[in-house]
C-alpha cells in the first residue's frame, strides 16, 4: 500500500488528530489556569506589598497543590475529598466537566499503574474475538479454581477512562504476550485502532510471566 494513498493520509490524519486534540486541550487549559491565578494572585500582593512578582500565579499553584496533596493524603482528606466529589455528582453540568477533566488527570497516573506490566492477546468476550489486556499476575489462590490449568488476571481498559474496565481470569495457555509496550496499547485502545504500533509488535514477548 502506498504511503501517499487516500486511505493511507485519511488515517495518518486522524491518528494526528486524537494525538494533538487532547494535547492542545490540556495545554488551553492549564494556560486559562495560569492566567486566572497569576491575575489573582498579582492584584492580592501588590495590594498587600505594592510590588509585582512575575511568577506569582505559578507558584501559587504549585502551593495549592502540594497543601491538597497533603491534606488527600490522610484519612480527614480523603472524606473532605470524597464529600467534595458527591457535592458535584449532584449537578449534572458541573458533574460532566469535573469528570472529564479528572479523566485526563487520570492519564497522568498510567505509567505508575500499568508501566510494568506485559500487554497481552487473548479470546475475549469469546471465542472467536481477541482483546489488548494487562497482565496483572495471579489472582489469590482461593480464585485457583479452574480446571483448565492457573489463572492470571487480565484487565482490558475501556474508552475513555483508562482505569475502568473487565478484570477477566483467564487460564494462562490462552494468553499470549506480545511485543508492545503499553503506552502504545494504549493509543490503539483510545484511537479506535486508528493508531499503527510499529511492525512487529504481535512477536510473542521474550520476558516471562512475573508472579
Amino acid at each position: 500500500m502506498s504511503y501517499f494513498s487516500f486511505q493511507s493520509l485519511q488515517r495518518y490524519f486522524l491518528t494526528g488528530l486524537f494525538i494533538i486534540v487532547p494535547a492542545w486541550g490540556t495545554v488551553l487549559i492549564l494556560y486559562t489556569l495560569f492566567e486566572a491565578l497569576e491575575g489573582m494572585t498579582a492584584d492580592l500582593v501588590w495590594a498587600l506589598f505594592r510590588v509585582t512578582v512575575p511568577g506569582s500565579g505559578i507558584t501559587f499553584f504549585c502551593l495549592l497543590v502540594l497543601w491538597v496533596g497533603m491534606g488527600t493524603t490522610y484519612l480527614i482528606g480523603q472524606r473532605i475529598h470524597q464529600k467534595f466529589e458527591a457535592s458535584l455528582e449532584q449537578i449534572p453540568f458541573v458533574r460532566s466537566i469535573y469528570y472529564t477533566l479528572k479523566s485526563m488527570a487520570d492519564v497522568l497516573k498510567f505509567g505508575e499503574r500499568f508501566g510494568h506490566s506485559k500487554v497481552v492477546a487473548f479470546p475475549f468476550p469469546r471465542e472467536g474475538m481477541w482483546a489488548l489486556g494487562f497482565d496483572m499476575g495471579l489472582p489469590p489462590r482461593r480464585l485457583q479454581i479452574s480446571s483448565e490449568g492457573q489463572l492470571i488476571m487480565v484487565f482490558v481498559p475501556t474508552a475513555i477512562h483508562p482505569f475502568t474496565g473487565y478484570l477477566a481470569f483467564v487460564p494462562e495457555d490462552r494468553v499470549n504476550r506480545i511485543q508492545l509496550r503499553p503506552e502504545e496499547a494504549m493509543k490503539m485502545e483510545f484511537s479506535a485502532g486508528l493508531y499503527r504500533p510499529p511492525s512487529g509488535w504481535l512477536t510473542p514477548a521474550r520476558l516471562p510471566l512475573t508472579p
